[in-house]
């Protein structure tokens, strides 16, 4: 297996870097938008400031997404505990202006060679969708 490096698109969002990483650092900010994640595709969800903890259907266990690393209004990382295969991510903010800074999700993964052709379009695609999905928060609102 070799590690493959997988980046969203950069999207842009209307407003200052620090309020986002201050949004996005805190993962019990999740709790304002659970009811949108879909019952039948994630069960046992535990929301804490630092981790999330899950059960999705198809993977039979519950895992762990925890925050690793901060650098303060720049990027986030994150590990992932109890998978079949390991993965990091990682939340890049760059503020160009006072109300815009830029994201990009950038995602490490260990998969086999013969799942990596099936897989590698649903991660990008899926990567970017996260990307726009969160240029939608409304950030201002839940400093």
């Amino acid at each position: 297996m070799s590690e493959q490096k997988y980046e969203s698109k950069v999207c842009s969002i209307p407003c200052d870097a620090h309020t986002v990483y201050s949004v996005l650092g805190n993962l019990s900010n999740l709790e304002r938008v659970k009811d949108l994640i879909p019952k039948d595709k994630v069960q046992e969800l535990e929301i804490s400031e630092d981790a999330i903890r899950m059960k999705v259907d198809g993977l039979g266990q519950k895992f762990t997404i925890r925050i690793v690393d901060r650098i303060e209004d720049d990027t986030l990382k994150f590990g992932f505990d109890n998978l079949p295969i390991q993965l990091n991510f990682w939340i890049q903010l760059k503020q160009v202006s006072e109300l815009d800074t830029r994201i990009r999700l950038t995602l490490k993964a260990d998969i086999p060679f013969m799942f990596r052709m099936m897989l590698e379009k649903k991660l990008q695609t899926g990567l970017d969708q996260a990307a726009e999905m969160l240029t939608k928060f409304p950030y201002s609102n839940w400093k």
